[in-house]
């Protein structure tokens, strides 16, 4: 398939799959003649055109309307701040920005501006001839980075979608099944989900701006969501949240964070009648492979085997090869992949038995006196207590080690007392002795109300 429209299946009857934002919704067999960029997708030809919109259903027709038109499709996300857009419009070589409201002067020198809406014109009123245009686009994908500039890195239709066919897409290619994600699906986790239901001939529900997950949840049960994804730490809000009940699903997927056996199990209680996966991915090495036994880590017989992908692990990080992968970065003339072509994921991973277990990011770890202790690790071993919902593990400074292990941790239920608290602590300790060295131990452990997300919907580590 050149493009998104070639997927697409043509019939615009009631019956056929559908998108729906918080407010809009349109027939996907409509948007193959459809446009929602007012008649404009011919100026937009052979450009490098910056996408960036308030809302995901906006951005999900633009990006249809524009793949295999637009030279370059530069897929912003909602949280980049504005003094860093002229380095990305720099990078990328951008020549045009389509928006779904009026940008006033953002200081960018981009002339041409497209607005695109949240309806789709019939291509009579406007003589769109796609097939005319022939283009394959690159896609650019940014990074969530905490600080600095976001990195850049290149995909191809082809390349986001290799992950999304054959028996993967069988397994869900299926008129009744409605898809919905609580990533954004301008950044790689949810792009893959909005993939998966256009190639898989299912619906789709977007989040809408500022929806809460409590009110996203009423929207997905409404619409009749069966396939639902989001990082484990989106699934915990979800477990939190008191509309949690108002989706019944058949299939529940977790990326983006460890799955570790405390949230699957949860899902598994909570859901009983859900199939539960967890895969592994990154922007720029691309999707990596699928766990669906129920447990966490991954069989130690994929490292090594052959495959679409290859992994390895070497000096315990977690490295892959394969056609999914970003094909460059923009951000910087540095390699991608090493001299075999395998990507170093920064992810630590370790072998016990017949099965690797993730310990945590590299770029993550606290050093405790010269120890290794990787947040992730600790978090695994807390989420065990089933008194616990969430936790998250930080560094604390020390005169003695330098830095001390310290936990924040989220209850499922507001203890009856303050002496219960003490009997939590104590027993988290207990399974924290049980399951890690000494130096992983917890020096303190604080009980909150709440943890902060990040905009990828991962734990915000920066607190």
């Amino acid at each position: 398939m050149a493009s998104i429209r070639d997927s697409l299946d043509h019939a615009p009857d009631g019956s056929a799959p559908c998108l729906w934002g918080a407010t809009a919704g349109v027939c996907v067999g409509s948007l193959v003649t459809g446009t929602s960029l007012g008649g404009r997708a011919a100026e937009l030809a052979g450009r490098s055109v910056l996408v960036a919109t308030r809302e995901q259903f906006a951005a999900a027709l633009a990006l249809i309307a524009l793949d295999g038109v637009a030279r370059r499709l530069i897929v912003c996300t909602p949280d980049v701040p504005a003094a860093h857009l002229p380095a990305v419009v720099a990078q990328a070589d951008v020549d045009a920005i389509v928006s779904d409201h009026d940008r006033g002067a953002d200081g960018l020198n981009v002339p041409l501006r497209v607005l695109c809406h949240d309806t789709v014109t019939p291509a009579e009123a406007f003589s769109i001839q796609h097939s005319a245009f022939g283009m394959q686009t690159e896609w650019v994908l940014l990074t969530s980075g905490t600080t600095g500039a976001p990195k850049m890195f290149v995909h191809s239709f082809s390349s986001l979608t290799a992950p999304i066919s054959g028996a993967a897409l069988h397994t869900v290619q299926d008129a009744d099944v409605v898809w919905g994600t609580f990533y954004d699906i301008r950044r790689y986790g949810g792009l893959q989900i909005f993939f998966r239901a256009l190639l898989g001939r299912g619906s789709f529900v977007l989040a809408g701006a500022g929806e809460s997950i409590g009110e996203y949840l009423v929207r997905l049960g409404a619409h009749g969501a069966t396939h639902v994804s989001g990082t484990p730490s989106h699934w915990r809000r979800v477990l939190m949240s008191p509309a949690a009940r108002a989706i019944v699903p058949r299939y529940i997927r977790l990326s983006g964070e460890i799955a570790d056996q405390g949230i699957l199990n949860a899902l598994r209680s909570f859901y009983p009648q859900a199939r539960i996966g967890h895969a592994f991915a990154s922007t720029e090495a691309g999707v990596g492979f699928d766990v669906n036994d129920g447990l966490e880590g991954f069989p130690a017989s994929l490292v090594g085997a052959a495959g679409h992908v290859q992994i390895k692990v070497e000096d315990g990080s977690l490295r892959l090869r394969s056609t999914r992968g970003a094909a460059r970065s923009l951000s910087d003339d540095s390699p991608l992949s090493d001299d075999d072509g395998f990507v170093d994921t920064g992810d630590m991973v370790e072998r016990r038995g017949d099965r690797y277990y993730f310990l945590g990011r590299r770029s993550g770890l606290i050093n405790v006196g010269g120890l290794k202790v990787y947040p992730e690790e600790v978090e695994a071993a807390i989420n065990r207590h089933p008194a616990v919902r969430m936790s998250r593990v930080r560094s604390r400074r020390s005169p003695l080690t330098g830095s001390l292990v310290a936990a924040d941790v989220v209850l499922k239920q507001e203890p009856d007392a303050g002496a219960r608290l003490v009997d939590f602590k104590r027993e988290i300790l207990q399974i924290c002795h049980a399951h890690l060295a000494p130096h992983k131990i917890p020096a303190t452990i604080r009980f909150v109300h709440a943890l902060e997300l990040a905009a990828a919907g991962k734990l915000a580590r920066h607190a």
